[in-house]
């Protein structure tokens, strides 16, 4: 039984791509100066894709505020890596998107930048929708497994499984940040709808415990049971255990 969440299962990537696309869009014109969460990752790259072809196609996304879930620390904007550098190429660029938010990979004091940015996520106004994918850990955002869930924006160490996972995005694994900056569990349960992301087989094991298993801090995304709105788009492979 899943509590509070509403399954789409498509057949495939590109079926989850533009469902998760769909309902994003439908949001977005229903509130369109409201403030919505983004995340980053291979597996959202579909949706924005799909989300320029909508914007070609008459939906205006340009007057809303957008607030990054992450970014790594520390890590340039403009390197090719850099969570900034993604959205630009990705988000930003291709929806015409001018009031954007990402934490400062580049902040000489990562606490104090998590404050600053904890303040002007609860100074956002009304926060509609967050986007959300799922580590293989269970993390969402950085915020990976842990003996409790930590509630504000946060300066973190990378789970080695984290960083092996994001290896393949680099030249050389030493190269991959062993820490991040990320928005806290108490922000991303703020959001009045979740859309969560998910494909491929690797995925069905920890979905499943994340929706279906123990509310516990050891899989992070476990959490979002306990959310009123929450819509899952997943591929056939990845909802293969629900």
């Amino acid at each position: 039984m899943l509590r509070n969440i509403k399954l789409h299962v498509e057949a495939d990537y590109a079926a989850m791509s533009k469902k998760g696309a769909e309902i994003f869009a439908e949001a977005v014109r229903a509130k369109p100066s409201a403030a919505y969460g983004f995340a980053t990752g291979s597996t959202p790259e579909g949706m924005y894709a799909e989300l320029a072809k909508l914007r070609a196609a008459g939906t205006d996304f340009s007057q809303m505020t957008t607030f990054n879930l992450d970014e790594y620390y520390p890590i340039k904007a403009d390197d090719p890596q850099s969570y900034y550098f993604y959205m630009k190429q990705r988000v930003f660029d291709p929806l015409g998107l001018t009031k954007t938010n990402l934490p400062n990979g580049e902040a000489p004091d990562p606490e104090a930048e998590c404050e600053a940015y904890e303040n002007k996520l609860a100074n956002a106004g009304e926060f509609v929708m967050q986007i959300l994918g799922i580590g293989n850990n269970g993390h969402i955002g950085f915020n990976e497994p842990a003996d409790r869930f930590v509630c504000r924006a946060n300066y973190v160490p990378l789970a080695p499984s984290t960083i092996e996972a994001n290896a393949r995005l680099f030249d050389n694994p030493s190269q991959v940040p062993r820490h991040a900056l990320t928005v806290g569990i108490h922000s991303i349960m703020m959001a009045k709808r979740i859309l969560l992301l998910v494909s491929g087989a690797g995925k069905a094991d920890i979905l499943a415990a994340s929706l279906q298993g123990d509310i516990t801090p050891s899989v992070p995304a476990s959490i979002l049971q306990l959310h009123p709105c929450v819509t899952v788009v997943a591929d056939k492979a990845a909802a293969a255990k629900l």
